[in-house]
């Protein structure tokens, strides 16, 4: 892996044992991957889950007591550089466009090879959107950013939209835009708006998505 990061500390979230020591096993090929964690329940994963203890969560989308596309979210909003791939056995569209709309870095079939997971795994940890083969045969990634998802920006809002990806307070943007702290307010309000979402690090990651930034 490109990444100068020795070891990448996973957890595996998914309730079905099975597809665990499936997972398990194919990790194993590859000495920069560590399993840190094995949870088949939201409550279990999240009383252990600490941003100091992982890098990267492999995420089952549906869960006993929970909603992994919802956990996504969770996960990204505290810690957006922790990398998060579902694996599922769902393949519609429109749980894909889901679970990346809420910032996950990829998103992998549970019937994928071994060679196609760790092409993901690696490919994800360099900063890429991944999809394992059989989803990328399903459709291209330009299928999941139709135009009609793509918002209109004005040119103060994208201003704005690179200061708040660059982690500027709305004072700090005021004062660099020599504009109050409540037109900023307003163009974030709007921003938010327009992505769809009511969360800052959601919006940063889809423009990301989109080219944006």
């Amino acid at each position: 892996m490109s990444d100068n990061k020795s070891v990448y500390k996973v957890v595996i979230v998914d309730d079905h044992p099975l597809v665990i020591e499936g997972f398990k096993n194919v990790l194993k090929e590859d000495t920069s991957l560590r399993i840190v964690g094995q949870f088949g329940r939201v409550e279990d994963f999240e009383a252990f889950f600490s941003a100091a203890a992982v890098d990267l969560v492999l995420l089952d989308i549906t869960l006993p007591d929970g909603n992994g596309i919802q956990l996504c979210g969770q996960i990204k909003s505290a810690y957006p550089d922790i990398i998060v791939l579902a694996i599922s056995n769902l393949s519609e569209r429109s749980i894909v466009k889901q679970m990346l709309q809420q910032g996950a870095n990829g998103y992998l079939l549970k019937t994928a090879d071994a060679h196609d997971i760790l092409h993901c795994i690696a490919e994800a940890i360099n900063g890429e959107i991944v999809l394992s083969q059989e989803v990328k045969e399903l459709f291209d990634m330009a299928d999941l950013r139709t135009k009609e998802d793509i918002p209109e920006l004005t040119k103060r809002e994208k201003q704005i939209l690179s200061l708040l990806a660059e982690g500027k307070k709305s004072a700090e943007i005021a004062d660099s835009l020599f504009i109050s702290p409540l037109t900023v307010k307003t163009h974030r309000a709007t921003l938010l708006q327009k992505f769809h979402t009511g969360n800052l690090v959601i919006l940063i990651n889809k423009a990301k998505e989109y080219g944006m930034l």
